[in-house]
């Protein structure tokens, strides 16, 4: 049992590592050929059975297509059809494995390891990860043979698999639990299938157990998008639902079919992974006519959930097909943001003011708001077809996505290091004095009619506007300078609480600094069509 878990152990990990070598080398493409896989139910199980070969993880594929169709990039119907492909992709891979490629193991661990110690590129490291995995893979598939060699014979696995055979659906069971488990259906297949080699399995079992595999490696999917968007899960649940029709179909005929299949495999271990292969394949050719009614009862299983009163209001769907109005669309929601984050600057004031920590908590919960306008925003504007889009179109598609994160970092800002600030203040009793109090409340001050500026220039693009906003820039440079300097006056006269708060002050400083800089950024867009901006503050021959 020991060299049974242990050989199971390894296999896990070599798929581990196939996976996880073949993502980091190729991750970004592989999402693309997903991505595109929107065209026809076709492509789209085309590219889930690519997809998973290269993988080798049918889980890994799903959860970037539940990811696509989260996110609006696939329909459906279409995402369905991917999984489709992925499932099948799968049982090749397992077909493969089983061809007797158990040789090929010490030369793959060793041009593996050799690659990974020799190259220090990310990118042939990675490949070399994935290498090595299937090397292990091999070599687990090995150890698994010889595992359950002494066990094909012992009274006991006889009892059980004789109980098993006896009740299918507890044998289904079982199986699904163990994938679940192991969060892969082809590990269990591969188990089952060393098993079946030594004549402990009797057909109608095996059929029983590949069933249950199939269920439980949909399983892990499901669970990972419980929290994921009604998109996504949907696109697992709806394959857990098919695999389960499936599996309620075949389950009262294995014994029939097993029948039908064995005499034209004749290797009993072969027998199971061309069952695996078998029932993918007529899930495939039986739910690609059904993609689109599947779609629709899940979605009715499944509804989209209602818009948040913190989520995204103004992104019409309907609108993204007239770049005019899907930009209006996503202009306003921007100017959302901005109000967001002006409230979280007016809180973290009024926290310091009043010390206050109610107020500076309420700032993280303002903070992830902002970070999901802004995902949905990034979204919402990637969706717009860029070769229909004119050049302005696309120049005010970018100055948008550009001021939403310009807002997203100073609501990091705020987040992470304004309040932190403030709260410290707060947990250790600390005071300013009353000039470095009036100079920060000033600062604050003058930051947020600096905000309220941007968002009046985002929304009219005056270029008067836009040159007053980097003016105030400057002003707020010398406003900074001006501050710090006066703290270091009251350092040196020895003020204790000029002394006691000297970092707190100094950070708050900078850190408004920072926003500023990424206020007055709205600007340069609009300066820039007008020539009105410089490439350099650098005077080139000065005297």
């Amino acid at each position: 049992m020991l060299n049974l878990l242990g050989a199971v152990a390894l296999l896990l990990w070599g798929l581990r590592m196939v996976k996880t070598g073949v993502e980091r080398a190729f991750g970004t493409r592989l999402q693309r050929w997903i991505g595109a896989g929107t065209r026809n139910r076709f492509l789209a199980c085309g590219i889930g059975l690519v997809a998973t070969l290269a993988l080798q993880s049918s889980t890994a594929t799903a959860l970037m297509t539940a990811a696509f169709a989260g996110s609006g990039y696939m329909s459906g119907a279409m995402a369905q059809g991917v999984m489709l492909g992925a499932n099948l992709g799968t049982s090749l891979v397992a077909r493969l494995l089983s061809s007797g490629m158990e040789m090929l193991a010490p030369m793959l661990i060793t041009v593996g390891v050799a690659t990974f110690t020799l190259t220090s590129t990310r990118a042939w490291r990675s490949a070399a990860r994935a290498i090595l995995g299937a090397g292990l893979m091999l070599l687990a598939l090995h150890l698994l043979g010889q595992a359950t060699e002494p066990m094909r014979h012992a009274p006991m696995l006889a009892a059980l698999m004789a109980a098993l055979g006896a009740v299918p659906v507890l044998a289904l069971l079982v199986a699904a639990v163990l994938a679940c488990a192991a969060s892969s259906s082809l590990a269990v297949v591969l188990l089952v299938m060393a098993l079946a080699d030594g004549g402990s399995l009797a057909p109608p079992l095996s059929v029983a157990l590949v069933l249950g595999a199939n269920l439980g490696g949909a399983v892990p999917p499901v669970l990972a998008t419980l929290k994921g968007t009604p998109a996504g899960r949907r696109v697992t649940l709806g394959n857990l639902a098919m695999r389960l029709a499936g599996c309620a179909l075949v389950l009262p005929i294995a014994g029939p079919l097993s029948t039908w299949l064995a005499p034209h495999v004749g290797d009993a271990g072969l027998f199971v992974v061309d069952a695996h292969i078998l029932f993918n394949f007529a899930l495939t050719i039986v739910g690609l006519p059904l993609l689109d009614p599947m779609a629709a009862v899940m979605l009715r299983l499944v509804p989209d959930a209602p818009a948040a009163p913190d989520g995204p209001r103004h992104l019409d769907p309907a609108g993204i097909d007239t770049p005019a109005i899907a930009l209006a669309n996503a202009a306003r929601e921007t100017l959302r943001i901005g109000d967001r984050v002006a409230t979280m600057l007016e809180g973290n004031l009024e926290a310091l003011r009043r010390d206050d920590a109610r107020l500076c908590a309420a700032a993280a919960t303002l903070d992830d708001e902002v970070d999901r306008l802004n995902e949905a925003v990034k979204l919402y504007l990637a969706r717009l077809s860029r070769p229909t889009l004119s050049e302005t179109d696309a120049a005010r598609a970018s100055e948008i996505a550009d001021y939403a994160v310009n807002l997203e970092h100073i609501g990091d800002i705020i987040d992470r290091n304004l309040r932190q600030i403030v709260s410290k203040k707060i947990r250790h009793h600390l005071s300013f004095s009353a000039e470095g109090r009036a100079e920060i409340e000033a600062f604050y001050e003058r930051t947020l009619a600096n905000l309220r500026l941007a968002q009046s220039l985002f929304l009219a693009r005056d270029p008067e506007l836009a040159r007053q906003l980097v003016e105030l820039k400057v002003d707020v440079r010398r406003f900074e300078q001006n501050s710090a300097q006066s703290h270091y006056e009251r350092l040196r006269d020895g003020r204790v609480e000029s002394v006691s708060t000297s970092a707190l002050h100094l950070d708050i400083l900078r850190d408004l600094k920072r926003i500023n800089a990424h206020i007055a950024s709205v600007a340069y867009p609009i300066l820039e069509q007008q020539g009105a901006l410089r490439e350099s503050r650098i005077i080139e021959h000065p005297g």
